[in-house]
């Protein structure tokens, strides 16, 4: 199964994605905002399968987080997560870094679908370019 690190600032929401993905045999690490889940991404040399981001989070955002990631990790997918129509509006025009973005509130299953597609596609962006 993949390896996902799980950037998501409110605990009871990170909970509840970590535990979804769990349920389906992945490795997920957890970061309770940008700048922590970049310093996770440096000290592992990229070494996750999808990274997963809430979009509004102090310190660092996930518009932030991607567009400092995406360059450092080409074969990181990335899957955004809002709850906000004003920042899915920002995400517009990241095509080429993310893979998706999924508007919460989310179910179990929803996240799951979500997850298991981004994953299937693969990087948005070839290694190396």
């Amino acid at each position: 199964m993949a390896r996902i690190l799980v950037a998501e600032d409110d605990a009871p929401v990170r909970a509840f994605v970590c535990r979804a993905l769990m349920i389906d045999g992945h490795s997920v690490t957890e970061a309770e905002d940008g700048a922590e889940a970049l310093a996770i991404l440096e000290r592992e040399k990229g070494g996750f399968d999808l990274l997963l981001t809430d979009i509004r989070m102090p310190l660092m955002d996930g518009i932030a987080l991607a567009l400092a990631a995406a360059p450092q990790f080409p074969a990181l997918v990335i899957l955004l997560m809002t709850g906000y129509a004003d920042q899915r509006e920002r995400a517009h025009g990241l095509e080429a870094l993310v893979h998706d973005v999924v508007t919460k509130p989310f179910s179990l299953a929803d996240i799951r679908a979500k997850v298991a597609e981004a994953l299937a596609a693969g990087p948005t962006r070839p290694p190396g370019g």
